[in-house]
């Protein structure tokens, strides 16, 4: 059997096992969605939100890209948290990061990669910022993994600095946002950092709004 008609047989599975539990199931999936939730996250394969967080379908808005960026040009981004924030009302944003990441470790290399070194010269910015602790780290590994806690960091920090956030915060008082990191090797989210609606920005990249 070719491989992708493997993936049409689970689904056919998976629509008859979500009848069988529950006879509207796929009609209420299709009245919408109100979803509390915002995940920014690693196009990894290994790392699907709903998996990792034993969420169902509606109650996760999911925008992936490599190595989790939140990225000030970035159209398909900023699209996807407008819409989650003015229109879906999400409650939480998660930028999600996991240890391993391909991302991380070839923007701390030299490679020739064409337009994805384009995409990877944003977290070799941060690397530079924060060189002086990364080069504390002897083990590759280890100040890979460091990286990518800062580079998870270094988003929450992005987001707040969008005038999309700044106006939910001064209309709406929401919503918060999280940096969270998921391990490989054991399956378990580490929570680095929670900013919860009206923390100070620097002044250089704050917007004016009505209150």
């Amino acid at each position: 059997m070719e491989t992708y008609k493997r993936l049409l047989l689970a689904n056919r599975a998976w629509a008859q096992e979500r009848l069988d539990l529950q006879s509207d199931y796929f009609e209420r999936l299709a009245e919408g969605q109100t979803p509390q939730f915002l995940w920014i996250g690693c196009s990894d394969s290994r790392v699907p939100p709903d998996e990792v967080t034993g969420t169902g379908p509606g109650e996760v808005f999911v925008h992936r890209n490599i190595a989790n960026l939140v990225v000030h040009t970035d159209f398909n981004l900023l699209s996807v948290l407008q819409y989650a924030v003015e229109y879906l009302e999400v409650r939480h944003i998660i930028v999600c990061g996991h240890y391993g990441c391909g991302g991380v470790t070839a923007a701390m290399g030299h490679a020739r990669l064409g337009l994805l070194n384009k995409w990877l010269r944003h977290i070799k910015d941060i690397y530079k910022v924060h060189r002086s602790e990364l080069d504390m780290y002897d083990d590759h590994e280890r100040r890979r993994d460091r990286l990518v806690e800062i580079n998870v960091l270094e988003q929450v920090q992005n987001l707040t600095k969008t005038s999309i956030i700044q106006g939910a915060w001064a209309r709406h008082k929401r919503p918060t946002i999280h940096g969270w990191v998921f391990g490989l090797k054991d399956g378990l989210l580490k929570d680095l950092v929670k900013v919860e609606p009206g923390a100070i920005v620097d002044e250089i990249y704050t917007y004016d709004f009505d209150e």
